[in-house]
């Protein structure tokens, strides 16, 4: 099984009147953005840690770890607000700390969200790790929600980004952290994505 853990926004952040969806149906009105292969709505989601093919055992494990990581947590204030490209072949909505000017969520003074989320991720990449599953140095954690990639060649990614840089969706709390399965696309069709099913998840602080 391809797994990874996640944090999953929930409908409103994403299909409410002036938030994510309405943001990408104005992304993809823009001149060339035919030329991009867009993320499915189904498939949006904030990746904290990627593990790769892990076995039943490894599963196992790597399950009781996450679980003791999502206790030690908390539930997390965020928001999905401008955005950026990886190079010129993907695009992509920023997810912050909605709380990035106050003193952090209660019961946790002096720990901004932002902060925290970062530290849950290395946590859940670290519980990986400990098992031998994903890179041996995982890279700089930018937490994001993918929208767009360049299937096959380079785009100029400047329009998308000054239109996510005016964004600024509703904030929300995460409470859970979800492992993920990933089904790769058997079907043969071009541009066929892959399918993500949830299939276990702790809440934060529980």
């Amino acid at each position: 099984m391809r797994l990874f853990t996640a944090l999953l926004p929930p409908a409103h952040v994403l299909d409410g009147s002036g938030q994510l969806a309405d943001q990408v149906a104005a992304l993809r009105s823009l001149a060339g953005a035919e030329r991009l292969r867009w993320t499915e709505r189904a498939n949006w989601h904030i990746t904290l840690a990627f593990y790769g093919e892990v076995d039943e055992a490894q599963s196992d494990g790597l399950r009781e770890r996450l679980a003791r990581t999502a206790r030690r947590g908390h539930p997390l204030r965020l928001r999905i607000s401008g955005g950026g490209h990886f190079g010129e072949r993907s695009l992509w909505a920023a997810v912050q700390g909605a709380d990035a000017d106050g003193p952090g969520t209660p019961g946790k003074p002096g720990v901004p969200d932002g902060e925290a989320l970062r530290r849950l991720a290395a946590t859940a990449s670290a519980s990986g790790r400990r098992l031998g599953l994903g890179p041996d140095e995982p890279a700089r954690f930018r937490a994001h929600v993918t929208l767009a990639r360049s299937p096959s060649q380079r785009f100029d990614p400047r329009p998308y980004t000054e239109l996510l840089g005016r964004f600024a969706g509703d904030p929300w709390t995460a409470g859970e952290l979800a492992l993920v399965r990933s089904h790769l696309p058997d079907g043969g069709v071009p541009g066929e994505q892959p399918r993500y099913e949830p299939i276990a998840a702790w809440p934060l602080g529980g």
